[in-house]
């Protein structure tokens, strides 16, 4: 990783969160186990000051980039891979937020005070009826106008970091305006409830619960956002926090594999299984993976900082996404493979790592429409 600590900042950042790898290790399993959420660690990064790094420094925040925050969440989530996505997408939220800054300033500044304090936020905009929301459809949840605001209702899945999130940015159906809008959804309004649905065999401690609207009232300038329908959203850099915290599960892998080779010496053997081919090129195979993952994440992190060569990403980020993913899963294969049998010990916690690092599968964008828009965009270039 020294190939990649690019500043003092950095290397700072990075110690800090050093000092909490054994603990969040040693959790790491009990969260898999029993799928609770880890409140405690997402607590600690609170205090660290961590869930304010994407919060511009105007806004009191440390101003850190998307190469930061890769750098950071890989690094997490070879920790806890749990902790890592859970915070991962309050980091990528902010970020987002502050970057485009489509809201008014009033709800800006309102929001940044809230981070500040100590808030946590995430979107939730998936549903049981549409899907994954990249997929164009129209959310089931609708916002009613009433009298100087809103009356929502619906239900939304995959809420992640749903037991400790302050706000909900919430989208809705708004009949009036025929657009879909956000809203800025306090957990403690009537109405609003969390429904513990989250039962998995990967990540199951992200409390990706659904979120529950009951004729949630809030006033007018709770819609904070109506995104251009023709203009729809990219998926932009800040979501790469998404293959950072996979490539952190692959790293993991990694790590016990190798550890493994060096030590475990079989008595058909003089020594330790590193020595054996067939356990070098297995270790090679998962370098070399790690090696080109890696190379792409950071360089188009880079490319989306650099505001000059920002607007010449096309399916970048997508690429990234998808190559990271799928090196991530054959990482973790191939070390299990060095591993043996012994990785399918529940103890062993290569199960794990091969359990939560397919549910990158499922994480916008999907597979397909990465390599659909990758076709559409060659074959439209050759036209012009």
């Amino acid at each position: 990783m020294d190939l990649f600590i690019r500043s003092e900042q950095q290397q700072s950042w990075l110690n800090k969160l050093q000092e909490k790898e054994d603990k969040f290790k040693n959790l790491s399993a009990q969260i898999d186990e029993q799928g609770i959420f880890p409140k405690e660690n997402i607590e600690d990064l609170v205090h660290l000051g961590y869930t304010k790094i994407t919060l511009p420094k105007e806004f009191g925040g440390e101003g850190l980039n998307v190469y930061d925050m890769v750098l950071f969440q890989e690094t997490l989530a070879s920790y806890d891979s749990n902790t890592a996505l859970s915070i991962g997408w309050h980091l990528g939220t902010v970020g987002e937020i502050y970057e485009k800054k489509a809201w008014t300033p009033e709800n800006l500044d309102f929001l940044a005070k809230e981070i500040l304090n100590g808030a946590v936020v995430n979107r939730s905009v998936s549903e049981a009826q549409t899907g994954s929301p990249t997929r164009g459809g129209r959310p089931g949840t609708n916002a009613v106008k009433i009298e100087n605001g809103w009356v929502l209702n619906g239900r939304k899945t995959f809420t992640t970091a749903s037991p400790i999130l302050t706000y909900f940015l919430t989208s809705a159906w708004v009949e009036e305006k025929q657009s879909i809008g956000f809203f800025l959804l306090h957990r403690d309004l009537p109405g609003l409830s969390v429904d513990e649905t989250w039962n998995v065999m990967s990540m199951r401690g992200t409390g990706s619960h659904d979120l529950v609207l009951d004729n949630v009232r809030v006033e007018d300038t709770k819609l904070i956002e109506l995104p251009d329908k023709k203009n729809p959203a990219k998926f932009g850099g800040w979501s790469l926090h998404i293959p950072a915290t996979y490539l952190g599960i692959a790293q993991a892998a990694r790590n016990y594999a190798i550890h493994f080779a060096n030590h475990h010496a079989p008595n058909s053997l003089k020594g330790p299984i590193s020595q054996l081919p067939n356990v070098q090129q297995h270790i090679g195979e998962i370098e070399l993976e790690l090696a080109q993952a890696r190379h792409v994440l950071y360089s188009v992190a880079s490319a989306y900082d650099d505001t000059d060569r920002r607007p010449y990403l096309t399916n970048e980020i997508a690429i990234a996404k998808h190559t990271v993913i799928n090196s991530a899963i054959k990482i973790v294969d191939q070390a299990m493979r060095v591993v043996g049998a012994k990785s399918l010990q529940l103890t062993n916690p290569l199960q794990r790592y091969y359990r939560d690092v397919r549910a990158g599968l499922h994480n916008p964008p999907m597979d397909d429409m990465t390599i659909k828009n990758l076709a559409m965009t060659a074959l439209k270039e050759d036209e012009k």
